[in-house]
């Protein structure tokens, strides 16, 4: 080696010791200094940049040891200052409750001296002892945590070339309190370190994983409606955010700490606790930060656990979400999600959400398996946070589902042995009052603060022990406060009712109309605890139609104000003392006794032709042909005061023996009928004839039901031979 190139390499040597060299020097000169003399300065300066008042109120030292273990080589040969500053605090807003926003009682760091040549200011361990966090918005929007800083600061500060890199924070305790005036919100919340970091797969794995079972259950309808979907953009999203979720959950950091929290949201008392992980992790888009809560909100508790993706930019959340409470009505002050009155619930499904999409945030519960009292409920919905309102979408079946639990909807009570519905001691003060109509008012202030688009399958509908309905199918559509159900079908009886239900919310009071329509339901179905003598004649079906709207917060205010119109027909049926118990129907028991005695009666053809004005039921036919008397039932049903006013007359058939000659009459309530014998002449033979024949003159609606083409050629005749005994002869429809 030349001369030249031996003192070239000690220039450089010297060169790179120089550093060191001055470090060692500067730390000796400073490690006497008496840094407590630097704190006005160093207070004044970090005020001025946060626009807080904050200060160092105990000691303020810095010492000088040895650099991290990572360093190796010479680097670790530098000694790094190490600082530790006592009582630290900052100013609240002028407008806050306490005049404290953030204090520590100790905060110890050392810094590499090196990457400060390149405007780096490397941390890498940020020890906090006792951190203390008081946050607090008003309800006006401001928020303590929003700093005003100076424009200078911010000048400086968006022009500045120096970066921070902490590599690790601990803390000992911390404690925040958090108070929101817009949410409701009075929050105590402690975190404290576990000790020992808990690995991300020993907590998810002690989570149910059901959706794959889900998904394989679902009937064949709702899986047509999900490929029909018309949010594909939205929903590929999703997926590619839950497929992300999971290859990232493989790689997700370590439980660091764990937290409990107790206070109030949304003005209902709040309770829970949980783990999450470190604070670093937070900074890393590409480490999943995990996360893992159980919290109870009034009457409402919620578990989760996952991975919150890119959690510095709220990317996307990946989530086991479990959810139970009294009443999924007690969800829409916490989600914004309008859900009806329910039984208690409980729900297990996959929360997938993406925190960025364009139209707004997007929440997608997957796969959920559920119970609704002692309903089963599946399924997946989307909800869109999206201007002007947000917006759910999705697709619910039952394979086993209680009419009892969908009560509440309407506002009917439970039945004796039933968990009683939200709504039970109004339906009971209700019922005391004499009064059946479920007066329950729709909850329409909050169809206006959401959209929704959800298809609903019922594959078993228990009505009761005896009448299963089935194949219950509907399309519900709720946009700008109107709801619609359209198409509504179900099964019962071996028929079909089907029809469609609108209700205009967006007015007060609301708008509501009902088409509904019922055909082929089989007459031995109905009554299926019939003995077989008895259903042995019962051979026919029963068919109706109706059209009625009106205005009302609530059923019973609908009926009482509703317009329209009910036909339906019966053929080929047996009535009798028994079936009327059977039935549950009292009146019904009493009118038998008075008009056939203790005899099995059949029935040719049952027609009914009733008009309803401003709540107000009118017969304008209805009558019982059978084999010994022609009955006819003339008078009025008055849904807003739940009274009844009818005249049911018989007569006799020829020369047919038929005791009772006088009519009877049914009045009183909806719930206590009164029943008796009319007082006054008797009948003139033949007055029920006339009597039929006027009430028949308007009956096209019957006409048109006996015209419906039939398989049941006798049917159409029995009823037939009874209207054109009214009113001349019937043409029916030619068979195909």
């Amino acid at each position: 080696m030349t001369r030249k190139k031996k003192i070239a390499l000690h220039a450089l040597a010297l060169l790179l010791a120089l550093p060191a060299v001055l470090a060692i020097v500067v730390g000796v000169v400073v490690s006497k200094l008496d840094m407590n003399r630097f704190k006005p300065r160093i207070d004044a300066e970090v005020s001025a940049a946060l626009g807080r008042p904050f200060a160092i109120q105990g000691d303020l030292s810095v010492t000088w040891g040895r650099g991290a273990p990572a360093d190796s080589g010479w680097r670790g040969l530098l000694p790094w200052p190490h600082v530790i500053a006592q009582d630290l605090t900052l100013g609240n807003a002028a407008w806050a409750r306490t005049p404290i926003m953030a204090s520590l009682k100790r905060v110890q760091f050392a810094i590499s001296p090196l990457p400060l040549l390149v405007h780096r200011v490397v941390i890498r361990d940020l020890q906090l002892t006792d951190p203390s966090l008081d946050l607090q918005r008003l309800a006006d929007g401001r928020a303590n945590w929003d700093l005003t800083l100076p424009a200078s600061a911010g000048a400086a500060g968006a022009s500045s070339s120096w970066s921070v890199d902490i590599d690790k924070i601990g803390f000992d305790q911390g404690t925040v309190a958090f108070t929101d005036d817009t949410l409701k919100a009075d929050v105590s919340l402690k975190i404290n370190p576990l000790g020992k970091p808990i690995p991300f797969a020993d907590i998810v794995g002690m989570q149910p994983d059901a959706s794959q079972a889900s998904v394989a259950a679902q009937p064949e309808a709702v899986a047509k409606s999900a490929q029909a979907s018309d949010d594909l953009e939205a929903d590929t999203a999703l997926d590619q955010a839950e497929k992300a979720g999971k290859a990232y959950a493989q790689n997700a950091s370590d439980y660091i700490f764990g937290w409990k929290a107790a206070g109030r949201y949304r003005g209902l008392p709040f309770k829970g606790e949980g783990k999450i992980g470190g604070m670093l992790a937070l900074q890393n888009p590409k480490l999943p930060f995990p996360i893992q809560a159980k919290v109870e909100v009034g009457r409402t508790r919620a578990s989760i656990v996952g991975t919150l993706i890119d959690p510095k930019n709220l990317g996307a959340l990946n989530l086991r979400l479990s959810l139970s409470g009294a009443s999924m009505a007690d969800l829409f002050p916490l989600t914004g999600v309008a859900l009806p009155d329910t039984p208690a619930y409980s729900t297990d499904g996959r929360l997938v959400a993406n925190l960025r999409d364009k139209a707004g945030p997007v929440f997608s519960y997957r796969d959920f398996d559920g119970r609704v009292g002692q309903s089963d409920l599946h399924g997946t919905l989307r909800f869109t946070l999206r201007s002007p309102r947000p917006r759910l979408v999705g697709q619910v079946w039952s394979n086993q589902l209680r009419m009892v639990d969908l009560g509440p909807l309407i506002g009917i009570g439970a039945k004796d042995g039933d968990t009683p519905p939200p709504n039970a001691a109004a339906a009971a003060a209700r019922a005391a009052a004499g009064k059946v109509l479920p007066a329950a008012a729709f909850r329409t202030d909050r169809w206006r603060d959401m959209d929704a688009d959800v298809t609903f399958f019922g594959q078993r509908i228990q009505h009761s022990g005896r009448l299963p309905l089935s194949d219950l199918n509907t399309h519900v559509v709720l946009q700008d406060g109107k709801l619609t159900m359209d198409p509504l079908r179900f099964g019962i009886a071996g028929g079909t009712i089907a029809g469609a239900v609108r209700l205009d919310g967006s007015r007060t009071p609301m708008l509501g109309r009902l088409r509904v329509s019922a055909q082929a339901l089989q007459l031995k179905q109905l009554f299926p605890d019939m003995h077989a003598p008895q259903a042995q004649g019962m051979l026919g079906q029963l068919r109706g139609n109706a059209i009625l709207s009106g205005k009302g917060n609530s059923v019973a205010a609908l009926l009482g104000d509703a317009n329209g119109e009910v036909h339906a027909l019966v053929n080929d049926g047996v009535v009798s003392r028994g079936l009327m118990e059977l039935a549950g129907l009292n009146v019904g028991n009493y009118l038998m006794a008075k008009l056939f005695g203790d005899d099995d009666v059949k029935i040719n053809c049952a027609a009914a032709d009733l008009g309803m004005n401003k709540g107000i039921m009118k017969t304008r036919a209805l009558m019982f042909d059978t084999e010994n008397a022609l009955v006819n039932v003339n008078g009025t049903a008055n849904f807003r005061d739940e009274t009844l006013n009818l005249t049911v007359s018989p007569e006799s058939k020829g020369f047919r023996i038929f005791s009772l000659r006088s009519p009877l009459y049914v009045r009183g309530t909806f719930a206590k009928p009164d029943t008796g014998v009319e007082v006054g002449p008797l009948l003139a033979r033949g007055a029920g004839l006339v009597a039929l024949s006027v009430a028949l003159t308007p009956a096209a609606g019957l006409l048109a039901l006996i015209a419906t083409p039939s398989s049941d050629a006798h049917a159409q005749s029995a009823c037939a031979k009874l209207l054109t005994e009214a009113r001349g002869p019937v043409r029916l429809p030619a068979k195909k």
